[in-house]
């Protein structure tokens, strides 16, 4: 305030102005308050030892497929441990440059993977912005299988990681884990006493062994229980087990046998239902040793179980095992790596056998886990066979869907228990046969499937070369067949058959886990099938074979083959199943017979004679007709690989095809040659900037190559 002659308190010798008093104050405050740290670092010392840290980013690009430097402050060097979460700036030019860090760019998160003394890079480094959480999670162990994952599907370590480590949870990550419990005691044998090397197998996983073993499990709901003895088996030898199912109504079934057998507290279960925090809760509980035994599904192949002592994955021929992310990994792929790097037990297990699960039994990397034939045939339903003619001359058939021998097969099953349906799921499309003996029309040059898109001239699926004078090798004929089944009016159609019947539906849009023990219809999808409380089904209905059949896939007799087989595990072993079918085909005689190791094993013979996966190696290269052209022919790819197309991809109805798609075929042991080359190509495009148009999507071992 002024004085009346216009001078001031102070100059007078008066008492401070207030407003002087209150800058004064808070000057002094912030003069106490330690000051906030830039997110650069920018003069603030660094590590007294080992300045520099080795940083993941998580860029999944190509190009960007290496570790990065960066300098670790003071004050971060306690925290900033290699496995932990951090943020770093990145994508500044080497021209950000002040008081010696580089600035700039934005923040990204990253994983610390070495600490060093120096670094390579001559020019100056930006700093660690800050750890995100002291938690270690990246393991010098899952670094290195994240690594060779990611070379041999010719991917980006970053993606791979992206798949191996769940998201950090806060809440989840400050709660303390359970003390370990001491190793369980051995299990008895029970249900592997059925399989002649069974109580071999589980003594060798309890006394430390690592046996590798491709498992065909009998039908019935044992195999649950069986799994869960071989995962207590290693437990009891003071080693971690690990089992990857195909849906989480599986591994509902593995978690329960498990809990029954060990109790509460001895196991994890990673899947997708758990929520974010209680996966992550679990995770670490894995992590920080725990729980040394996980069940889970697709995700948990990379669960890090320490000292582990098996690896075992229930029905590897499901698609679900197939990873949806780049660089689309497998899951009994991951765990073959897994039992390499880690030296422990194999077991691949199903009702069914893959052709990539007979390869493993041929080239003697593993042993077959099989029962003699008596007790195959003591387990196994009454399989009964309905062929296309006699379904045409049917008058049963033409009114119900229902030859008379599936007619009185539900008639009678229907007195004791519920009786299963199986109709192919919307959506399958068959590729071209014979009409005569059902032999798949192929390519004369390359052996891919024949095609008629729009019902024009025959051309080739995979090399796109056209067949005009087509005609059957087996039997001569030159007529094809195809044909296209749905599946929504089955259940109506069934239900008229039977009106006294209640009849359930399990698929696509609501799946059932279980069905009561008491008489209905339960019409399900491949792979949709509930279980039946108590003894199981009465009776089994296989329908529309042709359809499974027929599909545009390598794989058709194999995957029709197994959901056979899983909807038939269900039924009683007194019950009776009909597949309507023709008699004669490979995979109709494999159920009828019980036989799906024999079945693999001939599927195998053919394919080596062909050069079919598995026996050779295949990618698959897709985008614009030009972009795969340009892009194969810098590729520099192994000598000994063949280019099969390119050919258009098909497109949704009534739309233009999205591109088109060529196939690289190699022999075996050109391989990683392959994927190396293929991603070498794709970092080099990408490191150029090549426009979306121009873009090329690589995958190694597709699932579906026609």
């Amino acid at each position: 305030m002024s004085s009346d002659n216009g001078e001031s308190e102070t100059e007078a010798g008066g008492p401070p102005e207030q407003l002087a008093l209150i800058r004064d104050i808070v000057a002094e405050a912030k003069a106490k308050a330690p000051k906030a740290k830039p997110r650069t670092w920018r003069g603030a010392a660094l590590a007294a030892e080992l300045p520099v840290a080795r940083v993941l980013v998580n860029k999944g690009v190509l190009h960007l497929d290496r570790t990065f430097d960066y300098a670790v402050p003071e004050e971060l060097s306690e925290a900033a441990q290699p496995g932990v979460r951090v943020r770093v700036r990145f994508g500044a030019g080497s021209h950000h440059v002040r008081g010696g860090r580089r600035e700039g760019g934005g923040l990204i998160d990253g994983f610390i993977v070495e600490r060093r003394a120096e670094s390579d890079y001559e020019g100056a480094l930006a700093a660690l912005a800050h750890v995100v959480s002291p938690e270690v999670v990246l393991s010098p162990r899952m670094l290195a299988l994240a690594r060779a994952v990611a070379d041999r599907y010719a991917g980006s370590l970053a993606d791979v990681l992206q798949l191996a480590l769940p998201p950090r949870n806060a809440k989840a990550e400050a709660k303390p884990s359970p003390e370990p419990l001491p190793p369980p005691p051995a299990p008895e044998p029970a249900g592997w006493e059925r399989y002649g090397a069974g109580p071999g197998f589980l003594r060798a996983l309890a006394t430390g062994g690592t046996p590798r073993a491709v498992w065909t499990a009998l039908p019935g709901p044992g195999w649950a229980d069986e799994l869960a003895r071989a995962m207590a088996a290693t437990l009891a030898s003071g080693r971690g087990a690990l089992a990857v199912l195909p849906d989480g109504r599986t591994a509902a079934r593995v978690d329960a046998a498990l809990t029954a057998l060990l109790g509460e507290g001895r196991h994890a279960l990673l899947t997708a239902e758990s929520g974010p925090e209680k996966r992550y809760r679990q995770w670490l509980a894995v992590h920080r040793g725990s729980v040394r035994a996980v069940i889970g599904t697709r995700a948990a192949m990379f669960a890090p179980v320490r000292d582990l002592g098996l690896v075992a994955v229930w029905d590897d021929g499901d698609s679900s095992h197939s990873d949806d992310n780049a660089p689309f990994p497998h899951v009994r792929e991951v765990l073959e790596l897994r039992a390499v790097g880690d030296g422990c037990g194999f077991l691949a297990g199903s009702t069914s056998c893959t052709v990539e699960a007979a390869q493993l039994v041929e080239s003697g990397w593993a042993r077959p886990l099989i029962a003699d034939r008596e007790t195959v045939r003591a387990c196994a339903p009454r399989i009964r066979t309905v062929g296309d003619e006699l379904l045409a001359r049917d008058e049963a058939a033409r009114a119900a869907r229902l030859p008379s021998l599936a007619w009185e097969t539900v008639r009678e099953g229907l007195k004791t228990g519920p009786v299963l349906v199986q109709v192919p799921r919307r959506g399958y499309v068959p590729r071209l046969a014979c009409e005569r003996c059902r032999t798949p029309a192929r390519c004369t040059v390359c052996a891919g499937p024949l095609e008629a898109p729009d019902e024009r001239d025959l051309t080739c699926g995979w090399c796109g070369r056209g067949e005009p004078s087509w005609h059957c090798e087996e039997c001569g004929s030159f007529r094809l067949r195809a044909q296209v089944v749905g599946a929504r009016r089955t259940a109506e159609e069934l239900g008229r058959a039977f009106p006294a019947v209640a009849v359930r539906t399990s698929g696509r849009d609501h799946v059932l886990d279980e069905v009561p023990d008491r008489p209905a219809l339960v019409v399900c999808t491949p792979g949709a099938e509930p279980v039946a409380a108590g003894a199981g089904y009465a009776a089994a209905l296989l329908l529309d074979g042709w359809a499974m059949l027929s599909r545009p896939d390598l794989r058709a007799g194999e995957d029709a083959l197994r959901r056979w087989i899983a909807a038939a595990s269900l039924v009683r072993g007194d019950g009776q199943v009909v597949v309507v079918a023709e008699p004669t085909l490979r995979p109709v005689q494999a159920l009828v017979r019980w036989d799906p190791v024999g079945h693999a094993v001939r599927e195998l013979a053919e394919r080596s004679q062909l050069g079919f996966p598995p026996v050779s190696r295949m990618a698959a290269v897709a985008g614009r007709g030009e972009a795969v052209e340009a892009f194969l022919a810098g590729a520099g790819l192994p000598p000994d690989a063949e280019i099969l197309g390119p050919v258009p991809l098909p497109g949704r109805r009534g739309e233009p095809s999205p591109g088109e798609r060529a196939l690289v075929r190699v022999p075996p042991g050109s391989g990683a040659a392959l994927a190396a080359a293929l991603k070498k190509a794709q970092a080099a495009r990408l490191a150029k900037g090549v426009p979306a148009t121009e873009a090329v999507r690589v995958r190694i071992d597709p699932p579906d190559i026609g």
